[in-house]
């Protein structure tokens, strides 16, 4: 599987950059500060419909939640945006033992109370017009492989442009008080009930 790599120059480096052009290319970047449960690693949960979903969750991160960053992706950005590998990024390399791996890898990073792991349900882009969100059932499984101290995030994020000239991102987030049993559509229910009423705060936004 492809790990994440350490090289705290260029991280550092990214770290200024992403804040740079988020301050540059949007209005305003708002989130609502959430209680966070401590000692446990966070598991935020994101609707994934752009290019910058990783970015604005690595800013958020630095900004409130402050722990050691990790983002599941695809093997082929993992491979292709080279730079990832150093932001915490990690990937399945092949299917079969290699996912399994990665799953394992995701349960271990979870039982850390200093990280945080960015994942994206649905594991592909999709249109920030979605009326739900799916889960793909790899969310689950990295769940079960950790010793399930974890407080998971729900994060619903949308753009607009309303008079300005550059968007305003809206990040509502979420703590979710986990079930005792805990199973993926349990899971998905929970989020897209944050992400509907998510949808309803957004539309009501005026100027």
């Amino acid at each position: 599987m492809y790990l994440p790599k350490k090289n705290n120059l260029i991280y550092q480096f990214f770290s200024w950059y992403i804040s740079y052009i988020i301050k540059k290319d949007f209005t305003s970047f708002n989130y609502n500060k959430i209680s966070v449960k401590p000692g446990s690693a966070i598991l935020l949960l994101a609707n994934h419909f752009s290019w910058w979903d990783g970015f604005f969750v690595f800013y958020l991160n630095k900004k409130f939640f402050k722990r050691q960053f990790h983002v599941l992706v695809n093997a082929e950005n993992y491979r292709e945006v080279g730079f990832l590998k150093y932001l915490g990024a990690f990937a399945a390399e092949s299917n079969g033992r290699d996912i399994i791996n990665m799953i394992e890898y995701a349960g271990k990073l979870l039982d850390d109370e200093n990280n945080l792991v960015l994942v994206f349900p649905q594991g592909k882009l999709h249109s920030n017009h979605l009326t739900s969100i799916n889960f793909e059932k790899g969310v689950m499984q990295m769940i079960n492989a950790s010793k399930k101290n974890i407080d998971i995030i729900f994060a619903a994020t949308f753009t607009d442009y309303f008079s300005n000239r550059k968007p305003i991102v809206n990040c509502n987030l979420q703590s979710w008080q986990t079930e005792e049993y805990v199973s993926l559509q349990l899971l998905k229910s929970a989020y897209n009930k944050h992400y509907d009423q998510s949808v309803v705060k957004q539309t009501q936004i005026t100027e």
